[in-house]
């Protein structure tokens, strides 16, 4: 049997993961199961677009429930206090300047469970986490991305 996969996450992740399930479990769930039972007073489920499309909705949330439990039941909890400060790490805040004359930028490394670009949040699986993770403020780093290579150079880490 395979090893399950470890999901790295903040507790902060962890607990909004708890609330998305439990949300899913508790309301989302009802509202389906609604539609369904509306849905099939209209009739012939052969030619039922409603009906389809509630039963499609309900196999989303039950794949999403089981993800979700999957998550939480594997999580490892990522404990900042244990990490060093002084280099880019899961759980750090790592801010950079792309080099030779790019904007500052900030993101938290956190793992992909919770990652969320437009909060600032990359997964450590992304080739910028991939390239900083382990490296120090004012080392330069060569990023290999999809759009091609950049140089950033990291000024702080919180």
């Amino acid at each position: 049997m395979a090893a399950e996969k470890e999901y790295p996450m903040t507790i902060a992740g962890k607990q909004k993961l708890e609330q998305e399930l439990e949300h899913l479990k508790t309301v989302k769930r009802k509202e389906v199961v609604e539609r369904i039972k509306i849905a099939r007073s209209f009739g012939d489920l052969s030619e039922n677009s409603e009906y389809d499309s509630a039963k499609e909705e309900q196999a989303f949330v039950e794949g999403r429930i089981t993800t979700i439990e999957n998550m939480i039941r594997n999580a490892k909890i990522i404990n900042e206090d244990e990490t060093s400060i002084d280099e880019v790490s899961l759980g750090r805040t790592v801010t950079f300047i792309e080099l030779p004359d790019g904007e500052e930028e900030s993101y938290s490394i956190v793992g992909s469970a919770e990652a969320d670009p437009f909060e600032g949040k990359i997964s450590n699986d992304s080739p910028i986490a991939k390239s900083l993770l382990g490296r120090k403020v004012g080392e330069e780093v060569v990023v290999q991305t999809p759009g091609g290579e950049m140089v950033v150079k990291i000024t702080s880490i919180k």
